[in-house]
């Protein structure tokens, strides 16, 4: 394998990985926050179970793309054309 390919699968690794952890804080902390941003009530503690695995899948992926946009951008990897 080459040095570009290594490199593009430790992006792609790195940037999922990050958009799940940073999806499961959104609707874990960030929902327990809502209250005080809004007038909105939300419940306490929302889990996963309860936020339903395919919507966790379907909010984390996204952001996990944006990692690898910024990842792509900082390893010139080159995935994203110019």
């Amino acid at each position: 394998m080459s040095n570009l390919t290594i490199r593009r699968i430790i992006v792609w690794a790195v940037s999922m990985v990050l958009g799940f952890v940073v999806g499961y804080g959104i609707i874990t902390v960030g929902f327990d926050m809502l209250p005080l941003i809004s007038s909105i009530e939300a419940p306490q503690g929302v889990s996963i179970d309860e936020y339903g695995i395919l919507y966790f899948v379907f909010t984390a992926a996204p952001i996990g793309l944006v990692f690898v946009i910024w990842l792509d951008a900082f390893m010139d990897t080159r995935i994203l054309p110019d």
